[in-house]
């Protein structure tokens, strides 16, 4: 599976033969630098463009176009050249774009040369800038590696170059311009209509770039765990096949284009409008976002929907304080004369001032529901269209499940909502593989009262028979805890391809029988959770040890080397009761695997109360602040990675009395039974 990267974030490169695949919305220029050690170039020999598109070990194309291929071979450079930066540049001349903030976001994928994705990256956050680095590839202690960089450029290609030392870097940016700005001819041969869509234009009006946040103290944001910001929604709506020489049209008909974009087909018929004559809203689709497949388009229109449902929110909350501290100008200025109370003009003004702010209140919360009520039409159908690593425990689709045969790009880890908009459910997906282990909470509250369900809200639990609103104890806390975990496992599990993924367990005090039945009575977990201080001990070593050599093996790009008995599956440690039958050794390699371990497919699920650690001191902050808190009630403590609201977290809980997750275990186990029949 590809890694989706972030800007600043990096990812090694096993291999020195790749591929550079860019899609943008419009034409862009295409180029090459070749950097020394500090990125610095030696002249125009370490620049190819379109005017001179081979350098030893790098091609690039030799004209604008939307979709770009630049062919790179890092064994062939000279040893000097440590730093391979990919440009992008808008093309000059009479409507070119201005800015790539006028276009929709660009996308980077780093393939094999037969087109097997290793990292893709999607450029957001442009504005006026006209040229870029986009991602780079750099030598480090040897190894390639790559990095999302997302650099822009206002002063187009001559400042990005003057950037990198290059002496004559305007003489060479016009050259380049001169050489290129009225070229026009693809710089690739048009894709097989027959094989995966390019990536399309965005349909949805350009979302601002994400600027500097203040979160809730208690609010971990979401940037890290969600992974790259999903590439700008373009519906697929009409798959019939297109007129000789053009593309398919993915725009869905009644949204209004964000930008000029490439020729397309002309789009389908317009569906018939709401009652009532005129223009309605749009009708929702799923699917109803760009890109490479179904999976992924689904993916990103729920990233688009929580952006948009955050934002409006933003809105109304920004709208609903500005009436509120105008009011209270207003009511304060009407009482400022005591001479003026003796008459009814101060009744008059603060009478004429509440009006005024349930005007404004008012036509905010209008705006609001209008937005509530389109986001709900579209949740109603994306929910149902979800494949099950991406829906809900009641979505029928698990009934029909089959063990995948390659890992989705994310998994769902529960449902997010706000106070404003209690029934509209935002999935929280995460991107595979994880990138930070989990820690489920299992201590107490304070858990709010922010819903309108009481049973699905407020963690109303099935108490000796009845229903209470009453908060659980410790001990109904441990319980959801552990269930919370064993749905996150068993997610997990199914997500991947038989023997794929292994889940291992840590009980030191033996108390977690009970919750992990459905893990252990359908073979997933093959051997019984290890407990005392002992099984912790024998667990941690092998892992550590497991880290070590797949670490030294991708450093040296020795993987063939490795031991013939070593499980190729990820793995998954859960560690229950946490810090009871941990001694000082073993929370050092608690912490080692919760940083080296999942670069390498290793894992971490605490199911740990912190305050019960309280004793180690601030020794473990750091252990906390590298997992992604999870919590067994409803909580706010994750806030979006847009404008920092504090979002209400629900766990993802089968119903109650539900066999789902039993029934997907089975499936699981069974497909590994039948994959390598010596588990059996």
């Amino acid at each position: 599976m590809a890694a989706e990267l972030v800007r600043g974030q990096n990812h090694p490169l096993d291999r020195t033969r790749v591929e550079i695949r860019i899609a943008a919305d419009g034409p862009v220029l295409a180029g090459v630098t070749l950097g020394d050690e500090q990125g610095r170039l030696s002249g125009a020999e370490a620049v190819a463009h379109p005017g001179a598109p081979r350098r030893v070990g790098v091609e690039v194309p030799s004209g604008p176009a939307a979709v770009q291929r630049i062919t790179v071979d890092l064994g062939a450079l000279p040893g000097a050249v440590h730093r391979v930066s990919v440009l992008l540049a808008l093309p000059v001349g009479p409507g070119a774009p201005r800015g790539f903030c006028a276009a929709a976001a660009p996308s980077v994928a780093v393939t094999t040369p037969d087109g097997i994705p290793l990292a893709g990256y999607t450029v957001t956050g442009l504005g006026p800038e006209s040229a870029l680095v986009a991602v780079e590839l750099y030598r480090r202690r040897g190894a390639w590696r790559i990095r999302a960089v997302g650099q822009g450029y206002a002063g187009g290609l001559a400042e990005l170059l003057r950037d990198q030392g290059l002496p004559g870097a305007a003489e060479l940016a016009a050259r380049i311009e001169e050489a290129t700005g009225t070229s026009r001819a693809p710089a690739v041969a048009a894709p097989d209509p027959s094989a995966a869509p390019d990536p399309v234009p965005a349909i949805r009006p350009e979302r601002p770039a994400p600027g500097p946040t203040t979160f809730a103290p208690e609010a971990e944001s979401l940037a890290g765990a969600l992974g790259a910001p999903g590439a700008p929604d373009a519906p697929a709506v009409d798959l019939g096949a297109p007129p000789a020489g053009a593309r398919l049209d993915y725009r869905h008909p009644r949204r209004p284009a964000a930008s000029a974009a490439a020729p397309v087909a002309p789009p389908a018929p317009a569906p018939p409008a709401a009652a009532g004559g005129g223009d309605g809203p749009a009708v929702p689709v799923a699917g109803d976002a760009n890109g490479w497949s179904m999976e992924e388009r689904l993916y990103n229109q729920v990233r688009g929907m929580f952006e948009d449902l955050a934002r409006s929110v933003a809105a109304y909350r920004g709208a609903a304080g500005f009436a509120a501290s105008r009011l209270e100008r207003e009511l304060d200025e009407a009482l400022a004369d005591p001479r003026a109370r003796l008459g009814g003009a101060t009744e008059a003004a603060r009478v004429a001032a509440r009006d005024r702010h349930a005007d404004l209140v008012g036509r905010a919360r209008a705006v609001l529901d209008r937005d509530l009520a389109q986001l709900a039409a579209e949740s109603e159908v994306v929910e149902p269209a979800l494949p099950p690593a991406l829906a809900r425990w009641d979505n029928p689709v698990w009934h029909a499940y089959e063990v995948p045969r390659q890992p989705p790009m994310a998994v769902r880890l529960g449902d997010l909502h706000l106070p404003e908009a209690p029934e509209l459910r935002i999935p929280l997906l995460v991107r595979l593989p994880l990138e930070r282990g989990l820690w489920i909470d299992s201590g107490p509250g304070p858990y709010p009262r922010a819903g309108r369900d009481p049973e699905r809200e407020f963690g109303r639990r099935e108490l000796g028979g009845a229903l209470t609103d009453a908060a659980p104890d410790e001990a109904e806390l441990g319980r959801l805890a552990l269930e919370t975990a064993v749905a996150v496992a068993a997610r997990l599990l199914a997500a991947h391809p038989p023997g794929g993924y292994a889940v291992r367990v840590l009980d030191p005090a033996g108390s977690a029988g009970p919750a992990l039945a459905p893990l252990r009575e359908s073979g997933a977990l093959p051997e019984p959770p290890a407990a005392g201080a002992r099984g912790v001990a024998a667990v941690l070593e092998a892992l550590t040890r497991r880290v070590d050599l797949l670490q030294m093996a991708v450093r040296h790009r020795a993987t063939e080397a490795l031991p013939p008995e070593l499980d190729p599956a990820e793995q998954l440690l859960i560690v229950h009761d946490f810090p009871h039958g941990f001694d000082d050794r073993a929370l050092n390699q608690l912490r080692y695997l919760a940083d080296e371990g999942p670069a390498v497919g290793v894992h971490l699920m605490m199911v740990a109360d912190r305050s019960r650690a309280r004793e180690y001191g601030p020794v473990l902050d750091p252990l906390w602040r590298a997992l992604l808190r999870l919590t067994p009630v409803p909580d706010t403590h994750l806030a979006d990675p847009w404008v920092g609201h504090a979002w209400i977290y629900e766990p993802p809980l089968a119903p109650r009395r539900s066999e789902v997750i039993r029934r997907v275990l089975d499936r699981v186990a069974e497909a590994r039974r039948a994959a390598d029949p010596q588990t059996g």
